[in-house]
């Protein structure tokens, strides 16, 4: 990899090289404010640096564009931020997880030889400031588009949903609702699309629930669950959908499995241990993750490569919330 130049600080703080000169030679006529920025641009970059570029990897989550989160606190991204420092230091790299935030200027001056993208959404204005950068990019998520010398790992969410509905209709479901986010990346997108494929071959009625941000204790599912023809079993793509489908469950006087069958997308391992244990779907990030992350490096030591994507089977564990023995799965 080349060195920073001035003409890298310019392009990140967005002023001409000119202006680079000045502020870091305490020349010219410039605001404070401008002085202050460039020589933060400068520093984060390396620029003026007797070393090489920086074996730095940055991981960011980007799921809700602009929207600040703790992502960390997700078990699936937890995971991933383990697997990923991991596969980072087998080759030799130091990772630093990234914070979901609005201020483009710590995309702007972050020193890093290339970024890792986790669920990118369309039209994502982080992964729109890295590649203006230049900085070599490779994502766990199909992004909306891949640009040349980019590349993506990813599960096969069609399969995947096929087959937790197969078996939720082979243990007598007739009435299958997906609980879904509000994101717009591929997982999501591409996870409802292929519900309402499923729907359509079956002849069945397409029924979706939304995800609740602030409704902790799934309240909003209680009128569902008590209503005429409510759902007879759900699956909820994300990792909070099984505690409130069981806690609503629960509320409305339903037992799970003999009421309501439950499968949810999740690497949470306390779900082995709730009442009943509950069927999980683990999308594998450890292994995606790895992946993406050596695909990363092969881009940023290797620039003239085009890198393949890959696909990374999920797996569904099979608990008590779809097991056998609920009155439906007996024929009653």
């Amino acid at each position: 990899m080349t060195r920073v130049t001035i003409a890298d600080v310019a392009r990140a703080a967005e002023v001409s090289t000119a202006t680079v000169s000045n502020a870091l030679n305490g020349t010219g006529r410039l605001a404070d404010s401008t002085r202050a920025r460039v020589r933060t641009v400068a520093t984060a970059l390396g620029y003026g640096s007797t070393g090489a570029a920086p074996r730095t990897l940055g991981l960011a989550v980007t799921t809700y564009g602009e929207r600040p989160w703790n992502f960390a606190d997700v078990p699936y991204f937890a995971r991933a931020i383990s697997a990923a420092t991991a596969a980072a230091h087998e080759r030799g790299y130091a990772l630093i997880a990234l914070p979901a935030t609005p201020d483009e200027t710590v995309w702007r001056s972050i020193a890093v030889a290339g970024v890792l993208v986790l669920d990118s959404p369309a039209d994502d204005p982080v992964v729109r400031v890295l590649r203006a950068r230049g900085i070599p990019l490779a994502f766990d998520g199909r992004p909306a588009g891949v640009h040349p010398h980019e590349a993506w790992v990813d599960n096969d969410h069609r399969a995947t949903t096929h087959q937790v509905l197969d078996h939720l209709a082979d243990r007598g479901a007739r009435r299958i609702a997906l609980m879904a986010g509000p994101g717009e990346e591929h997982y999501t997108r591409s996870c409802l699309a292929a519900y309402r494929r499923w729907c359509v071959e079956h002849d069945t009625e397409p029924r979706t629930i939304a995800l609740t941000p602030e409704d902790d204790e799934g309240r909003d599912l209680d009128p569902l669950l008590r209503g005429p023809g409510r759902p007879d079993a759900v699956y909820g793509i994300y990792d909070p959908c099984g505690r409130r489908v069981l806690a609503s469950a629960a509320r409305c006087g339903l037992r799970v499995p003999d009421d309501l069958l439950v499968v949810c997308a999740s690497e949470d391992p306390a779900y082995a241990t709730t009442d009943p244990p509950l069927s999980t779907v683990s999308l594998a990030p450890q292994e995606t993750v790895a992946l993406a992350v050596a695909a990363l490096v092969e881009i940023v030591e290797h620039p003239d490569r085009e890198p393949e994507p890959a696909i990374v089977p999920a797996h569904l564990q099979i608990r008590a919330s779809t097991g056998p023995g609920g009155s439906r799965a007996r024929g009653a």
